[in-house]
């Protein structure tokens, strides 16, 4: 199976690291444009990350648009293309909940949700939502489990180690009752929660040795074993510039593909709207 490329989506988080300067003035009709394009070249997903509040001292940027709002909005100006939480943070939500907002964006859609999860680590945004940041992989597995059995079902009953569910109607529900969970992370312990209970692993802030690393780890440990579903493997490709170095492009492309990526989160270079809209041209699929 080839390569599947997602974009991440720009406009919608402003990473110092990587945001392009015309993205902090960029408007909605820039990014319904860009959505629109991606869908009409075939990319696979777009995504939206979560954080509510970002403290004043952190490095990682202070825009973040709220995923279910921004996922719905591009619904409204797209046809194909998948909306991925990328990542939804486990522990501020309910799985009803989540069942729910997305189930609900998952039959407007048309069934093209993914959801992305993690178990988040911003210690800070914890404490401001009053949820406790100890702990919280075991609270995930939960949640992930209970996510799993209340997709796209009108009555879902989960009984679990911190979620019980049982004699509700959650109406709309997703389209159907076979969900797409990509669990993120950079750690084993991420890896091993994706291969159990979910359908991808995506790791950030991670190099390619240590990808390979834990990807070799749990096909060599037996972790891989017994999957009866298809596992996506879902790694960043950044800065790719396939007008102006078409062929470093292709070789950081394949580079993924031998790490064993299914599917790749791409960010081109870009100085403008119709830039970046041209590099998605080029890399199309």
């Amino acid at each position: 199976m080839a390569l599947q490329l997602g974009l991440v989506t720009p406009i919608v988080s402003l990473n110092p690291r990587v945001a392009a300067d015309w993205e902090v003035s960029a408007t909605p009709n820039d990014l319904a444009s860009v959505a629109q394009t991606a869908d009409r070249l075939g990319f696979h997903h777009l995504t939206c990350s979560e954080h509510v509040a970002i403290p004043t001292t952190a490095a990682r940027g202070k825009r973040y648009h709220d995923p279910a709002v921004t996922l719905g909005w591009l619904a409204a100006h797209t046809t194909q293309i998948r909306l991925a939480t990328h990542v939804l943070v486990a522990g501020y939500h309910h799985p009803l909940e989540v069942a729910k907002t997305y189930g609900t964006l998952d039959v407007l859609s048309g069934g093209r949700v993914v959801l992305g999860v993690g178990v988040g680590s911003l210690r800070e945004e914890f404490d401001l939502l009053g949820v406790p940041f100890e702990g919280r992989g075991e609270r995930s597995d939960d949640f992930l489990r209970a996510l799993r059995s209340c997709w796209g079902r009108r009555e879902p009953s989960y009984a679990g180690d911190t979620f019980d569910v049982g004699g509700m109607v959650v109406d709309p529900c997703a389209a159907s009752t076979d969900a797409t969970i990509w669990v993120g992370g950079r750690s084993g312990r991420s890896l091993r929660r994706a291969l159990a209970l979910g359908d991808g692993w995506a790791p950030f802030g991670l190099s390619d040795a240590e990808v390979g690393t834990l990807l070799g780890r749990a096909r060599n440990d037996g972790t891989w074993d017994g999957r009866r579903r298809p596992f996506d493997v879902v790694l960043p490709a950044e800065g790719l510039d396939p007008i102006g170095a078409p062929e470093a492009c292709a070789d950081r492309l394949a580079a993924l593909e031998g790490l064993g990526a299914t599917v790749a989160n791409v960010r081109v270079a870009h100085s403008s709207r119709a830039h970046l809209e041209e590099q998605l041209a080029a890399l199309a699929p």
